[in-house]
Formats: structure tokens, C-alpha cells, sequence
């Protein structure tokens, strides 16, 4: 028989440790639990260098109690970090997402939440399961995301449609809004996006710094918006990436300047 391996997520000691012990009676699964983000991928990483890999995760949807339609547009931001910062549960989704595609996720919820539900759905997540659920019922949604379901509770169905719906037209505005930068400024912007200060980009693209003000105001007035971190949730939205700090090589001088 195939065991499932499942991991639980949630800073709530209490209901993590009952959850765990609930499903670790069924007797095709292994579960482990964590407390929190940082601790997750860190689980992450030992499974893979164990060859042990984790096929779900169940997340909490307020791990870390970072809320919010402003922590919550900043989800595309992979969290690779395995420090002990806060990492909030729809986050955490989106980190998965990019460190271990292969890993399903399903979201825990205290209650139903369309908004949340459908940013979850974008993250990466593969199910939104209410915390008061039965076993089985989380049973069958564990099941069935490993033969790539997506499951939401009926309630939910009409309200993620529409969220979903409206974020395709928000996303389609935000692309227009960034295709009207010029090279340079969506460098610019990339570099906001994650999370360098004028000082940092001006010597990451080889700038004065009053240059990158100039670049930086420009950015935010062809955005429509007031404030770096408008730009950068509208920037999400669009699709933009953060600049790859690591290896990216950007160019001195020329058309780009």
C-alpha cells in the first residue's frame, strides 16, 4: 500500500498535535507537524535530502497571523527564507509552489473566506478546507488532490468565481499600466519588487541615486499610484518577478540607461 505523507502546519500546538495524531491513525499515512513558515521548509529540505518527500501539506490560512489584502497581494513572493521571520500561511503556499511543485497543498480556514480562498488558489493551493471539518472529509480532500483535483466547499464556488474573476481584469489593467514603462523603469520597478531601497538599485544598476529617484517617481506615476508599495502589489498583479539578485547581470550604460 502507497503511504501518503503528510505534513501539518499551524502555530497552534493544540490543534496541530490532535490533527496529526487523527490522521496518523489512518493507516496508509505518515504525518509530521510544524509551527510555523520557517519551520515548514525546513521539514521541506530534510524530506528531500532523506528522499522522503512529502506529498501534502496542510496549511493554516492564518499561520502567523499576517493578514490582509496588503500581506495577502504580496503571496507571489516565494518564501525561501528559513530563518525565523514570519511567514503567513498563504505565503507559505506560494514558497512551496516554488521550492517543491510536486508537494499539493490545502488551506486550513477558520472560515470560509472567498477573497482569501481565491488567493490561496492563486498561490498554488489545491484545496480550502474549513478547520471543523470531520476526518473524513479531510481524508477525501487529501485523496483527491493527489489525483489533481481542486476541492472548495460549494459555498465558496460562486465567491472565488467572481474574485477570480475580477483579479483576471485587475491583472490585465496592472500589464497594460507596466508595458507603458520604459526598459530601465521596469528594471527599476523589478528591483522594488524585491525589496531594494534607492541606495541598493542605484548600485545594483551601476546609477546615481538622484537618477533612480527620478526613475523611481517616473515608475510610480505611469503606475497610478502613490507609494512603493503600491507599485510593487500592483507589479504582483501584473505578473512581475522580483530581479534576481543573485544572478542577474545588468547591463552598464547603453540603451537601458
Amino acid at each position: 500500500m502507497a503511504r501518503i505523507r503528510v505534513l501539518v502546519v499551524d502555530d497552534h500546538r493544540i490543534f496541530a498535535e490532535s490533527l496529526a495524531a487523527a490522521l496518523a491513525a489512518e493507516p496508509d499515512v505518515d504525518v509530521s507537524a510544524a509551527g510555523s513558515g520557517p519551520a515548514a521548509l525546513r521539514c521541506l529540505d530534510r524530506s528531500v535530502a532523506e528522499s522522503r518527500r512529502y506529498d501534502v501539506m496542510l496549511i493554516d490560512a492564518d499561520l502567523g497571523t499576517i493578514a490582509g489584502p496588503t500581506g495577502a497581494l504580496a503571496v507571489a513572493q516565494a518564501v525561501p527564507d528559513h530563518g525565523e521571520g514570519v511567514v503567513d500561511g498563504i505565503s507559505l503556499v506560494a514558497g512551496v509552489r516554488s521550492v517543491q511543485p510536486a508537494v499539493r497543498t490545502i488551506v486550513l480556514a477558520e472560515k470560509d473566506d472567498p477573497h482569501r480562498a481565491a488567493l490561496a488558489l492563486q498561490a498554488g493551493a489545491s484545496g480550502w478546507v474549513a478547520k471543523d471539518s470531520s476526518l473524513q472529509r479531510l481524508l477525501a480532500v487529501i485523496r483527491g488532490v493527489l489525483r489533481e483535483e481542486t476541492h472548495l466547499p460549494p459555498a465558496l464556488l460562486t465567491g472565488v468565481l467572481r474574485e477570480l474573476t475580477a483579479a483576471r481584469k485587475h491583472r490585465t489593467e496592472s500589464e497594460q499600466l507596466v508595458e507603458s514603462l520604459t526598459p530601465r523603469e521596469r528594471e527599476v520597478l523589478r528591483c522594488m519588487v524585491a525589496g531594494l531601497g534607492r541606495k541598493a538599485v542605484a548600485e545594483r544598476l551601476f546609477l546615481s541615486p538622484h537618477t533612480v529617484r527620478t526613475h523611481m517617481q517616473n515608475v510610480l506615476g505611469k503606475l497610478g499610484v502613490h507609494s512603493t508599495l503600491a507599485a510593487v502589489a500592483l507589479a504582483r498583479r501584473a505578473g512581475v518577478g522580483p530581479a534576481d539578485l543573485a544572478g542577474d547581470v545588468v547591463e552598464r550604460g547603453g540603451q537601458l540607461a
